[in-house]
């Protein structure tokens, strides 16, 4: 019965060795058996109530975390031994719910921010919008972090289930598309084939399909397999699919090469980094939208420290507005550096390299680049590595897979957990705060 679980499992595993001490992991991880997925929860079964008290006890919290860093689709651990009335199976029954990922009305081609360098891929959506399933089948949209590939693809959903309300349309992530694929292939008991065929059913009878982020499947070869039935089923009735991915698809490697040769089939459009123009464009929209009107000296300013991530230009504009609420005063360039905590200067910044983000993380925490990029496993190298990838992908507009080369050869769910981990303890810790706004003022300052 273990065996269709062993796959999720093994990459568990593989995660959890990392998180808790080689005595402890082999004395009482490497044990357990998986046995059944319920409520995104694995179930695994510990050989003794003893072993299942010194987990539960000792090692829950690095478990989940090792289900959550796997990115197998999975969120929780349930730990049960056989024929134990303590640690027996006390799960409520899944519970059927509307898959769907709830469209942002702001997200329309009026709002977006046409520039020289997103101009082809913007004309591309709005012809794909204006005839699904005639124009570029599929579109495949590319391009770094927070450029604004989710923004077009809502743009796109948004217009046609506006202007075509009798088409269906479904827009959802990647991560979504997994987590339903994996609750479809084990649910619970009988219930197992009607959630395969309910999820069959969803994903082939639609008019338009948009998936965002698709590069978090690599590797996941079960989820690729349901999507290029999904695919060539839309496809053969000339349905839309729309596509989006943070590189090409050619350097999705991990991708099955069937599906890569689909998505080169249609039109493949990239979104560049903003130009300064552009940028300064998109901080006067999000400046208006805000009912603020920003002298254009201090969206400059803003533009001229920045990276090219649009949701960190939003973020500094956050700042300085902020700010002028705060003091009660009007926004001004001497307001704008004080927020930021900035030299206004009149040399010309640098452009922000992962060099220098290297660079400057091993001097702040005072290690070597061979230990950062590579598999030191001490906690302060540990939280340096992290650190310095949550900056590359912060401060870059780069595709995930090149930051996890630049990372000593890190794979996506490695970059994705260690960005979203500084991300979340930012929220809650000053010190992890103090130490990412360190080593970035840092880098701005070489």
């Amino acid at each position: 019965m273990a065996g269709q679980f062993d796959f999720l499992w093994n990459t568990i595993r593989e995660r959890a060795k990392l998180l808790v001490n080689p005595i402890s992991y082999s004395t009482f991880i490497e044990n357990l058996v998986p046995v059944d997925v319920v409520n995104k929860k694995i179930v695994l079964q510990a050989e003794s109530e003893l072993a299942a008290l010194t987990i539960t006890k000792n090692h829950l919290e690095k478990l989940r975390e090792a289900v959550v860093s796997a990115d197998v689709g999975l969120t929780g651990v349930i730990i049960v031994v056989e024929g134990s009335e303590e640690y027996s199976l006390r799960e409520p029954p899944d519970v059927t719910e509307e898959n769907t990922v709830v469209l942002d009305p702001r997200y329309t081609f009026d709002s977006f921010v046409v520039g020289s360098s997103n101009k082809f891929v913007f004309a591309a959506a709005k012809s794909v919008a204006e005839n699904p399933g005639e124009n570029f089948n599929p579109l495949y949209i590319y391009g770094g972090t927070g450029l604004g590939k989710t923004h077009l693809m809502q743009a796109i959903a948004n217009d046609i289930s506006q202007k075509k309300p009798s088409l269906k349309v479904i827009y959802t992530t990647s991560e979504k598309f997994l987590n339903e694929y994996v609750d479809s292939m084990y649910a619970k008991k009988g219930a197992a084939r009607e959630g395969e065929t309910r999820f069959r059913n969803r994903y082939r009878n639609v008019d338009v399909l948009l998936i965002d982020d698709i590069q978090f499947w690599a590797g996941k070869y079960g989820v690729q397999e349901a999507f290029f039935h999904a695919f060539n089923e839309l496809f053969s009735q000339h349905k839309q699919i729309v596509i989006s991915s943070d590189c090409p698809a050619k350097e999705l490697t991990t991708l099955e090469e069937r599906l890569r040769t689909r998505f080169e089939g249609g039109l493949i459009a990239d979104i560049q980094p903003p130009d300064v123009e552009t940028k300064i464009a998109i901080l006067k929209r999000k400046a208006l939208e805000k009912k603020y009107v920003v002298p254009d000296e201090v969206l400059a300013f803003l533009v001229k420290n920045s990276d090219n991530n649009v949701r960190t230009l939003e973020g500094r504009l956050n700042t300085v507005i902020f700010a002028s609420k705060l003091h009660e005063e009007p926004i001004s360039l001497k307001l704008a550096a004080a927020a930021l905590q900035e030299a206004i200067g009149t040399d010309e910044q640098e452009e922000v390299t992962p060099e220098a983000i290297i660079r400057a993380t091993c001097s702040y925490f005072n290690t070597t680049r061979e230990d950062l990029l590579g598999k030191n496993k001490r906690q302060e190298i540990v939280r340096a590595r992290q650190v310095c990838t949550y900056l590359m992908c912060d401060m870059l507009a780069l595709p995930l897979v090149t930051v996890g080369k630049l990372m000593g050869g890190r794979d996506h769910s490695t970059v994705i957990y260690a960005r979203d981990k500084i991300a979340e303890l930012m929220r809650v810790n000053d010190k992890v705060a103090k130490d990412v706004n360190d080593v970035k003022s840092a880098v701005l300052k070489q």
